[in-house]
């Protein structure tokens, strides 16, 4: 009796402007990349193959921060045919490094550093996926952290929301037996206002977070301010610690500007 086969969930990977450092996280899988290869059909994903096949999506990863009027129609053709969008890394959630734009006049920029700034047609600001089209989960990090993408990925396959913790670096270090850095040799440090995720890396190393994954939950960033000024950080320095990696993010971003002279 021949038996029926059940169709493979399609998985895509759309890339916008970015590093690539978070679809390499996907290919970093290693040791569960061929479990997922053979759990999903990867349908799109240039970064990995030049064989595409044609939508609808069940599940769409995009990295990037929409930069050009082309990345903003693009985005809602991709949204049109994909049933959960989940974005990855600093540039898809919070605009990135490239969201540094957004405080300067872009059009400065051009005429810089092209020859031909007429034939270059690019936004104002670099902005998140989310302020373009409807975001089913947010994936934190610069870049992502390959446990927390799987827990992704196989919670949207198994139809259930993801298991991402929302507290702070503080909570890891405390987890890992990490000394603080900042009261025990007052390294200034963003943990207390920055997204678990990395496993306390930088703290684990003696330096402070630089808040690569963006701000946690309802992050006190005025009180951390208040700390790392009693530290000796001057005003120019509290908006260049807020505006590294997540330049865009709500939290950090009026964390920044309260410290703009």
């Amino acid at each position: 009796m021949r038996r029926s086969r059940r169709r493979k969930p399609k998985l895509a990977v759309w890339k916008f402007a970015s590093c690539d450092g978070c679809q390499l996280t996907v290919l970093n899988l290693e040791d569960e990349l061929l479990a997922l290869a053979g759990a999903v059909e990867i349908a799109h994903f240039l970064e990995a193959s030049r064989a595409t096949v044609r939508g609808p999506y069940d599940v769409s990863l995009v990295e990037g921060s929409i930069t050009t009027p082309h990345d903003a129609r693009r985005i809602r053709r991709i949204r049109e045919r994909s049933r959960y969008l989940v974005t990855i890394g600093a540039c898809a959630t919070a605009g990135g490094i490239q969201a540094l734009r957004n405080f300067k006049d872009v059009r400065e920029f051009v005429s810089i550093v092209y020859a031909k700034p007429e034939y270059i047609e690019t936004l104002s600001q670099s902005t998140p996926i989310s302020n373009h089209v409807r975001v089913d989960f947010e994936l934190q990090g610069c870049p992502i952290d390959r446990r927390q993408l799987l827990e992704v990925l196989t919670a949207f396959l198994h139809g259930r929301r993801p298991n991402v913790p929302a507290h702070s670096v503080c909570m890891e270090c405390k987890r890992r037996g990490v000394v603080c850095v900042m009261v025990a040799r007052g390294v200034p440090c963003l943990g207390p206002v920055t997204q678990a995720g990395c496993g306390a890396l930088c703290p684990g190393h003696a330096r402070g977070c630089y808040g690569c994954f963006g701000p946690m939950e309802t992050p006190n960033t005025a009180s951390l301010a208040t700390w790392l000024g009693r530290l000796g950080m001057a005003d120019a320095s509290l908006v260049r610690v807020f505006r590294t990696f997540n330049a865009g993010a709500p939290a950090f971003r009026a964390a920044a500007e309260s410290h703009e002279s």
